[in-house]
């Protein structure tokens, strides 16, 4: 159990982080669906996503040398995410008060979509390493 502690500590950082943020800064990024803003800041927010969990994931190699170590990222962090984040949308109202509903609805699209980038972006720079450890044999 030792193995996964890092992996843990830092799948819920990168969960408070993305917490903190639509906390602090919701209002001003999430709009309704079904409007034009909806689309446009939903794909800004994915697109910066996607670049800092990549970024996080090559950070999070400096401390697991481990072989398969960001596919552990991206399923660790994914489970701790989602645990924490159902707890996050049972209680919105104390989490988001800014936010209103469809702002929280906003907010679940996004999310949804963010943790699948944070499972697929995990996997590929697996792949991308193991490609060169069997090229580099």
């Amino acid at each position: 159990m030792k193995v996964y502690f890092i992996t843990v500590i830092w799948g819920f950082f990168v969960w408070l982080f993305a917490t903190l943020f639509f906390v602090f800064f919701g209002e001003h990024v999430l709009f309704s669906p079904g409007t034009d803003m909806f689309l446009i800041s939903t794909l800004l927010l994915l697109a910066g996503t996607g670049l800092l969990l990549w970024g996080i994931t090559y950070v999070y190699l400096f401390f697991d040398k481990s072989t398969h170590a960001p596919l552990k990222f991206g399923i660790v962090g994914t489970a701790i995410g989602l645990a924490l984040d159902t707890f996050t949308l049972a209680n919105y109202h104390f989490i988001f008060p800014k936010l209103d509903d469809s702002q929280v609805i906003a907010f679940t699209a996004w999310m949804s979509f963010a943790y699948a980038l944070y499972l697929l972006i995990p996997f590929i720079i697996n792949l991308q390493r193991t490609k060169m450890i069997d090229s580099s044999l």
